[in-house]
């Protein structure tokens, strides 16, 4: 009896039979949605002087993250309505609408308006682009695929400030938005052919309406915290959208038409578990996303560049990461990296509340590091192991809700990181004394995030009792 050969894995394989234009095409919209927030983030202070409103700078960001938590839940259900195509089509001329939006406003309200509309075409694009990665790609090359979408988020972090920084520089804060809405357009035209047979539309496809409020009504509440100008109101409003999320997974266990897969809003279940640890892990990371470049600049002296380049520092570290576990088999290895990804971010996170307030800079550098390895060594494969619990009829809704789930995770965590902020004082006077105040209660407010995300990795990848 002769043995049957085990199929190809490699990247060789990957990219064969017509897989590498499709890779290309979900890379770039993986991009849109990461380069975007990144560029936009860095002309805002133009953006300010051209249209006045800085005090809007926070609704901006509030707006796109809204668009794009609730958009990329609902790219599974959207697919499965209207055909995987159909939907990336409608995706990114809805970015393009809005970047277009933004590169033509004449005031502060159209411009946030645009970026609303952004953030909802950007949802759907990174959505969709994860329920393609589900649906086109055997699983034996899913965490190969996971971790060329981790390069790209590397790459985007490199070169999204550099390039917004390009085009403050010059005057030209508009071109950002043209240049965007120009490679949204080339990803409509190459979405069809690219596409072609794939994931057609279901008969009898509805939207589940109910918990998409309910998902909106919890992000927008959340939003709300990050620009409350004192803990008290940041802290009651980061409660109270926890409880409406909490209230929307009640109601989609109980619903006909599900927004997430079977077991997602149960923490007992391992997919409820490996939801859990996306989501708490990236809380506990914001910290150093959002107050790590000031907290560098007053305590470490660091010009805003090379600050940006620690931070960048992550990113790289998760990109290596992800690649270097990228042909890790499931089983046992499997189980290992996630669970080692979750004890380096809870190490890293740790080590940067005990660094940045008064370490040598190469002690913050290797924090950031390990960080970026834990998340390196866990997100792929923890995308691939769901995925693989999944029935076929949740792999779109469950592979859409990836990319919502974290970034829902980092949105609580940057509103929980704003309130500690703001209790030493950080936001109202920054300088040396409440900076250093800053550094270590900023990312205490991340350890128990870690610590709870690091638990529910575990869970995820508890054997199944046999």
């Amino acid at each position: 009896m002769t043995e049957q050969p085990r199929p190809a894995t490699g990247w060789a394989d990957l990219l064969a039979e017509g897989r590498l234009p499709r890779l290309v095409l979900l890379a770039l919209g993986i991009w849109l949605n990461a380069a975007d927030t990144l560029v936009a983030a860095t002309i805002m202070p133009s953006v300010g002087r051209d249209l006045g409103g800085h005090a809007w700078f926070g609704w901006a960001t509030a707006g796109f993250l809204l668009g794009a938590i609730v958009a990329g839940a609902s790219a599974g259900r959207m697919s499965e309505k209207i055909g995987l195509r159909a939907a990336m089509v409608l995706a990114g001329i809805t970015f393009a609408a809005g970047c277009l939006l933004g590169a033509l406003a004449p005031d502060m309200g159209t411009f946030l308006a645009g970026r609303l509309v952004q953030g909802v075409g950007a949802g759907w694009v990174a959505g969709l682009s994860m329920v393609a990665i589900a649906v086109l790609f055997p699983s034996r090359h899913l965490a190969r695929v996971f971790a060329c979408t981790a390069a790209v988020w590397g790459v985007a972090t490199l070169l999204g400030p550099l390039l917004g920084g390009l085009f403050a520089q010059a005057g030209h804060w508009r071109g950002v938005f043209w240049l965007f809405a120009g490679q949204a357009l080339v990803f409509c035209l190459a979405a069809p052919p690219l596409l072609a047979g794939a994931a057609p539309p279901r008969q009898g496809g509805k939207v589940p309406a109910r918990q998409l409020v309910a998902l909106a009504a919890g992000v927008g509440l959340v939003a709300l915290a990050d620009l409350a100008p004192a803990p008290a109101p940041t802290v009651l409003l980061v409660i109270l959208g926890l409880a409406v999320m909490a209230v929307m997974l009640r109601l989609d266990t109980r619903a006909p038409v599900r927004l997430l897969p079977r077991g997602a809003a149960d923490p007992r279940t391992a997919v409820g578990a490996g939801y859990g640890a996306m989501f708490a892990l990236m809380a506990a990371s914001m910290g150093l996303t959002v107050y790590g470049p000031a907290l560098l600049q007053i305590l470490h002296g660091l010009s805003p560049l090379w600050a940006g380049y620690v931070i960048a520092a992550q990113a790289m570290a998760w990109t290596l990461a992800a690649f270097a576990v990228s042909g890790v088999d499931g089983g046992a290895p499997e189980r290992r990296c996630i669970r080692t990804g979750g004890i380096l971010i809870s190490s890293g996170v740790l080590g940067l509340m005990l660094a940045l307030p008064g370490a040598p800079l190469p002690a913050v550098i290797l924090a950031a590091a390990v960080t970026g390895v834990g998340f390196g060594m866990s997100s792929s494969l923890m995308n691939r192991r769901i995925l693989g619990m999944l029935d076929g009829d949740d792999r779109a809704t469950g592979a859409s809700a990836f990319i919502a789930v974290r970034q829902s995770g980092g949105a609580v965590g940057a509103a929980v990181a704003g309130a500690a902020a703001n209790a030493v004082g950080f936001g109202i006077a920054p300088g040396v004394a409440s900076a250093q105040a800053a550094s270590t209660w900023v990312f205490a407010t991340g350890v128990p995030f870690a610590m709870l995300g690091t638990w529910a990795a575990w869970a995820l990848t508890r054997p199944p009792c046999s």
